[in-house]
């Protein structure tokens, strides 16, 4: 988190500084305006245990916290499903939105510390993108954030995390997260 109010985030800068041009001089974009930027970014812990043991519901939110800087949403289910024994209204998981300051640390952790300490890591895949230049990408360890500590977790879990942008398809998202360091799939 940025120190002080005027400080800007490291990620935020490089996106004024070499991102804008480098995307305005690829599509051709004639206001700077145009250009696609991070919206927000939303990491979701679906925790399929948690009809059974509801401690994993409060491991899964101090995680999402540390690992945010923010207070986690419980997510509920919606409908009864008998074979899962899931049951209306009750607690399936964790999600957090993340915008502005917030959005860009958390993305520059993700990019230079999180995503090299991947097991067995070769590259994002190119396919995840949803049509409009929004990017989403599993986890399957949350112990990969240096946040975490790993004494305190019970059960190792995933997460989804989803990049939301202004761009209007994919190439041009995929453009935006490439010139701010995504290591993708060559």
């Amino acid at each position: 988190m940025a120190k002080d109010a005027k400080q800007k985030p490291r990620m935020w800068e490089k996106y004024r500084s070499t991102v804008v041009p480098a995307l305005m001089k690829r599509f051709s974009y004639k206001n700077v305006n145009q250009v696609p930027r991070l919206d927000k970014i939303v990491i979701n812990m679906g925790v399929g245990g948690a009809t059974a043991d509801a401690k994993l519901i409060d491991e899964a939110v101090s995680c999402l916290r540390d690992i945010s800087g923010q207070k986690p949403v419980v997510t509920r289910a919606k409908k009864a499903i008998s074979n899962f024994k899931l049951r209306e209204g009750i607690a399936i998981g964790a999600k957090v939105t993340l915008r502005g300051v917030r959005m860009w640390e958390f993305f520059d952790r993700l990019v230079a510390i999180t995503i090299p300490r991947i097991r067995d890591f070769r590259g994002l895949p190119r396919k995840s993108f949803d049509g409009f230049g929004n990017y989403t990408m599993g986890i399957k360890e949350q112990i990969v954030f240096l946040e975490v500590d790993r004494d305190k977790i019970a059960k190792i879990s995933g997460m989804d995390i989803c990049i939301n942008t202004t761009a209007g398809s994919n190439e041009e998202g995929m453009g935006l997260l490439e010139e701010l360091g995504m290591p993708f799939r060559r």
